[in-house]
Order: structure tokens, then C-alpha cells, then sequence
């Protein structure tokens, strides 16, 4: 009996509408960071690093969780000479995703370039560690050729 009176059609009929509110607002949201991400990516290939930079921030604003869109972001700053924050964006990653192995080498990429090679080879084993466990060991092997580079290096310095 209560199944067909008014209130109960209505309250049916405004929880479809709701719904699909909430879900036209989540594909529009996720259609416009995915166009921003591939703007940004076509910038960055065509080296404009200021649009792309802008892209990938307006991806960052509108899906602050986006891991992969801080990393290129963190790339790009590298890339820009802006080594400070590309840091913070690698360690932002870390901190976030700490079994993300491409933000431990970027980082390891920077420590390097800052002659910081105890914190860079301890960000190279964590990758390596990460990579080993998540079954990729031909990049685990890479890092292990960079790890034993580093050794050697140092030794040389050292002698």
C-alpha cells in the first residue's frame, strides 16, 4: 500500500536525481582533469613548460591525489631549474604513496645532482626494494648497476 503513494514516489524519484547529479558531476570533474592531464603532457612535450605546468596544477587542484600528475609536475620543475619544489612534490608522493618506486628514484635523480649520494642511495635501495617486491626486476637490476656505480665512485673518491 505504501508502495505507490506520492511520498514514496517522490522520495524515489529525487534519490534518481540526486544520483545522477552526483554522478554528471564526478564524470565532468573527471573529464576535465583527464583533458588537462593530456594538455599538460602535449605542453611538456612541446616544451612549454609554463602551460604545462599550469595544466598539470589546475589537475592537481581538481584531483589533489593525482600521484602521477605531482611526479611530472616534479619533473618539470626539475627540469625548470626549480629543484627546491620539484623535492617537495617527489616527497609530497613518498610521504603519500610510500610503495611508489618512480618517486623515490626521482628524488634519488636530485640528491645525486646535489652531491647527497647517503640519502640518494638510501632513496635508490627503497626503489629497488619496491621494484623487486612488485615483480619488476629488469628496473631493480638497473637500479642495482646505478647502486654499484655510486659505490665505486665513492671508493675512488675516498682513495
Amino acid at each position: 500500500m505504501l508502495e505507490n503513494s506520492p511520498i514514496s514516489n517522490i522520495f524515489a524519484i529525487s534519490l534518481v536525481i540526486s544520483s545522477l547529479g552526483i554522478l554528471l558531476y564526478f564524470s565532468w570533474k573527471t573529464l576535465i582533469t583527464s583533458n588537462s592531464f593530456q594538455k599538460g603532457i602535449k605542453l611538456f612535450q612541446a616544451k612549454d613548460y609554463e602551460g604545462a605546468e599550469s595544466e598539470f596544477r589546475k589537475v592537481i587542484a581538481i584531483n589533489s591525489t593525482n600521484d602521477i600528475v605531482r611526479l611530472l609536475l616534479g619533473d618539470l620543475l626539475n627540469h625548470k631549474g626549480q629543484i627546491a619544489e620539484a623535492k617537495e612534490l617527489f616527497s609530497e608522493v613518498i610521504h603519500r604513496s610510500p610503495k611508489n618506486a618512480d618517486a623515490y628514484l626521482r628524488l634519488a635523480n636530485i640528491l645525486l645532482l646535489e652531491n647527497n649520494q647517503e640519502q640518494a642511495i638510501n632513496n635508490l635501495q627503497t626503489a629497488k626494494d619496491l621494484f623487486q617486491k612488485q615483480r619488476q626486476p629488469e628496473k631493480a637490476e638497473t637500479i642495482n648497476k646505478i647502486l654499484q656505480g655510486i659505490h665505486k665512485e665513492m671508493q675512488m673518491t675516498n682513495d
